[in-house]
């Protein structure tokens, strides 16, 4: 399991599997979020299986299917939404963790300076250069 931080809070992963579930609740995670829609995955790694897996253990089990055509400023704000309420730490998984790394980013430009956000990303392996043009006018707008 490849779980990867980038604030204190919010941490993100590629697909996790049921057999992942103990050791997600052992280091401390109370909520976990499938940003992977279930056409991508298999029976075995659909959120519902993942989510009576989570549910099973004493977490909290959020679903936000992302693509690059939903990734829209409503699915943001509700990805931070559902990121921020609650008080413990939030593990949001995909297929690589690199959209659970954009939607996050795309969610923070009000909080922060595009630098801040893309040394954050960097530093969880996510390189979101690219972003930069959008993070630069969400922040402006």
């Amino acid at each position: 399991m490849d779980i990867r931080p980038i604030t204190d809070r919010y941490s993100v992963s590629p697909q996790i599997s049921v057999e992942d579930v103990p050791a997600i609740a052992e280091a401390g995670y109370t909520k976990v979020i499938c940003n992977r829609p279930n056409a991508e995955v298999p029976p075995s790694h659909q959120a519902d299986a993942i989510e009576q897996a989570v549910r099973a253990a004493g977490m909290e089990f959020e679903v936000l299917e992302l693509t690059h055509q939903t990734m829209t400023q409503d699915n943001v704000a509700r990805q931070r939404e559902m990121a921020e309420c609650g008080s413990g730490k939030v593990l949001a998984y995909c297929a690589s963790g690199t959209r659970c790394s954009v939607v996050w980013a795309l969610g923070q430009c009000q909080d922060l300076a595009p630098d801040e956000i893309l040394s954050k990303t960097s530093a969880a392996g996510y390189q979101l250069d690219g972003l930069r043009p959008t993070l630069e006018q969400l922040r402006k707008g």
